[in-house]
């Protein structure tokens, strides 16, 4: 395990390689930057700042596709985000993490929650290649990480809180998503599901939040392995490198007290995190789809 850059970031997230540039990008969601690695030269650099970016997606038509607590954004990697849309349906795009289907949509879900027990309940989005956002589902406690099967046809979707990771009938050519059932039920003493992506063999790779590890599972939700980690907030994790055969992993230097910590767990000492590790876990993974928006 190896530590890429040390920003301290207040919750580092949504690592994605992008292979036409061999570049790793990141975002701090809470410390509001958006970083880059590029590691034919070892460099790292923060590329905007001041705005929050809670996930992203690199854009077919160049730049990126953005999310935050504000809505959805395109941004050319130059300028100022531009606002896609704040809301659908009447609901408030308040949203946490993202993924994009193989046909260029960008799937995203709204996070309300609040350790108090008083929240909105959350839904999760699909946003077409024409911008226009549709609900899929809702009664979410805490949305997060989105990943798809290599053939397309199953949706994966995190509720953190409810520790729990879905699946879905996906249907490509349309978009829509049916028959959620329930493909991982994570202990609460673990941890809590974060983010999520799967490897080239099908295999899904779960971050666990509390729980200093990032888990893989196979396609019927059985554990297989777990890589541990030196932060105890793990966060997400993605494949890069030239072979994608390297594993990209965020995490949170911000203690975030709540009722999901496993029994025992210490929310005021050890480390957190705050840095961007890489690892080699044996097996290779794919690069992320691009949103064509």
């Amino acid at each position: 395990m190896e530590v890429i850059a040390d920003y301290q970031d207040l919750c580092g997230e949504c690592p994605v390689w992008d292979p036409r540039t061999a570049t790793l990008y990141w975002t701090d969601n809470s410390g509001n930057r958006l970083y880059r690695y590029r590691p034919a030269t070892g460099k790292h650099e923060i590329i905007l700042e001041k705005f929050q970016v809670c996930g992203f997606r690199m854009d077919a038509g160049g730049g990126f596709t953005l999310i935050n607590h504000g809505g959805v954004w395109r941004w050319d990697g130059v300028g100022q985000p531009r606002l896609i849309a704040s809301e659908a349906d009447g609901f408030k795009l308040q949203l946490n993490d993202c993924c994009a289907d193989a046909a260029g949509r960008l799937l995203t879900g709204s996070n309300f929650y609040d350790v108090s027990g008083d929240y909105e309940r959350a839904k999760l989005f699909s946003v077409g290649t024409d911008g226009r956002v549709t609900i899929l589902d809702d009664g979410f406690e805490l949305t997060n990480g989105i990943a798809f099967s290599l053939d397309s046809r199953t949706l994966y979707f995190t509720d953190s809180t409810a520790h729990r990771i879905y699946a879905y009938d996906y249907d490509l050519a349309t978009g829509a998503a049916k028959n959620r059932r329930v493909l991982v039920d994570v202990p609460r003493e673990e941890g809590v599901p974060d983010g999520l992506c799967v490897d080239a063999e099908g295999y899904l790779w779960s971050a666990q939040w509390y729980g200093s590890c990032v888990v893989r599972y196979d396609p019927d939700g059985k554990v297989e392995r777990r890589i541990q980690t030196p932060a105890k907030q793990t966060s997400c994790a993605c494949f890069g490198g030239d072979d994608c055969g390297e594993l990209y992993i965020t995490t949170a230097a911000e203690s975030w007290p709540s009722p999901a910590m496993p029994p025992g767990y210490d929310a005021f000492n050890g480390l957190f995190g705050g840095a961007l590790y890489r690892t080699r876990p044996g097996m290779c993974g794919l690069p992320a789809y691009e949103t064509r928006i």
